[in-house]
């Protein structure tokens, strides 16, 4: 097992850890970092797809050249969001559960910050931070960066708008000899400019699993709809999909909470996570999902970020992305850890000339998706309707005489009668509904 990562390069202790946590095999990036790593002395670039195992491609290496005597901060790790932050802190800490001398703090935005003054008062060797909550502590004084020996840039291209502007204030409060290790999904041209400003000429890059952008694993559809078709053809999916985790992305904070009213309305598991909602009711949902107790997440691209959950069997892209590299991280948050997954875009009939486009800049292949027919979205409706209804909580106000009242009248029919009554009145409501707003439509 372990045998793997010790031909690595991996010391004993770290080794133990793998061993608690069942990692006995090296991802192919794991592979090409971890003896540059430890045995090279230049920046690295390091290319590969989400949920290939980054953080312990860095993390591992980095731990091992920790020199637990040196109380100073020697390692820095920055990431684009709180979320993904906490999992690399968390993952690093399992990582060095038997190399107790190392100590690891986790100072990132969206938190008290008393806190964490007080916790880096402390021996601290490795810092996992968001680089505005970083720089508020440098100009408190409450740590340095200035004995620095490694900076890790992980997901850099969506860290890269944030690290314009912060860079340069950081860069000054590193020293020229650290070592910096770049890692990112994507390469555009604004992480090549950030690679070229911040790191040195020479420069060792890496690169895994790039062969299939699109993720091994990763079934890419579309389905083509009207506009008014939307909401009622991601009900019938997730109506499919149900008892599956999935996470369904939109553009905007706005969409997000439009679209999670609805699922709630329609009485599905669902909790949504978008940038203005405050840290606290992002942790909680974010822990709720996590620990299975919803299953489907409504999110903007950015807080979905640090999502390392294994069971997504699903990702829905409600809104078209904007760039390739959001496609592609989208997409990466189902079919972890070699499971299978499925990346489902709706679009619209405007929409489909962007298919090969994505099929041609990531290297995938999309199939079409065929929406019901009238009769088969009727019929999956009533399925709905009937599921709402089971979910529906009992009435406790109406009267108990009225109650009995209605239950005299129900008495002689059978479960079957009751059944067909209830689900022709419903049918009927509908049509009115529908006739009421055609006519409503006409006089407009």
């Amino acid at each position: 097992m372990s045998k793997q990562f010790s031909d690595l390069g991996i010391n004993e202790q770290i080794l133990q850890s793998l061993v608690d946590l069942k990692i006995s095999v090296p991802t192919d990036i794991q592979k090409k970092t971890i003896p540059v790593v430890l045995n090279q002395k230049e920046d690295v670039v390091a290319l590969a797809k989400t949920g290939t195992g980054k953080t312990a491609a860095f993390g591992l290496p980095l731990l091992q050249l920790i020199d637990a005597e040196n109380s100073d901060v020697q390692v820095l790790i920055l990431s684009p969001t709180r979320e993904l932050g906490q999992q690399i802190y968390e993952n690093l800490v399992s990582f060095a559960s038997h190399s107790p001398s190392i100590s690891i703090a986790s100072v990132c935005g969206g938190i008290p910050i008393k806190p964490q003054i007080e916790r880096l008062k402390e021996t601290t060797h490795i810092i996992v931070a968001t680089p505005g909550r970083l720089i508020d502590l440098i100009q408190r004084k409450a740590v340095s960066i200035k004995t620095l020996k490694y900076l890790v840039l992980d997901e850099a291209d969506e860290m890269v708008t944030a690290l314009k502007t912060d860079l340069d204030t950081l860069k000054e409060e590193m020293p020229k000899s650290r070592r910096t290790l770049l890692f990112t999904a994507t390469m555009p041209g604004t992480v090549k400019q950030l690679v070229q400003n911040y790191m040195s000429k020479h420069v060792v890059h890496l690169e895994a699993d790039m062969a299939q952008m699109g993720h091994q694993g990763i079934d890419h559809k579309y389905i083509v709809v009207e506009p008014i078709e939307k909401l009622e053809v991601l009900l019938h999916f997730l109506h499919a999909r149900e008892g599956e985790r999935g996470i369904i992305f939109c553009k905007t904070k706005a969409a997000v909470n439009k679209l999670a009213k609805k699922l709630a309305i329609n009485k599905f598991s669902s909790g949504a996570i978008h940038g203005s909602l405050s840290q606290g009711i992002r942790d909680r949902i974010m822990g709720q999902f996590r620990e299975g107790f919803i299953d489907i997440l409504v999110a903007t691209d950015l807080a979905a970020r640090g999502i390392d959950v294994k069971e997504i069997s699903y990702v829905v892209n409600y809104h078209l992305p904007d760039t390739y590299e959001a496609y592609v991280h989208r997409s990466g948050r189902t079919a972890r850890a070699g499971a299978k997954g499925l990346s489902l875009s709706i679009i619209q009939q405007e929409e489909i000339k962007n298919i090969p486009e994505f099929e041609k800049e990531l290297g995938l292949v999309f199939s079409e998706l065929k929406k019901q027919d009238a009769q088969n979205r009727e019929e999956t409706n009533l399925v709905l309707w009937a599921k709402k209804i089971f979910k529906t909580k009992p009435n406790r106000t109406v009267s108990g005489d009225t109650k009995e009242k209605i239950k005299t009248i129900f008495h002689h029919l059978t479960k079957e009668e009751l059944i067909e009554k209830v689900l022709a009145d419903h049918l009927m409501q509908n049509v009115s509904t529908s006739t009421l707003k055609t006519e409503t439509s006409k006089k407009k």
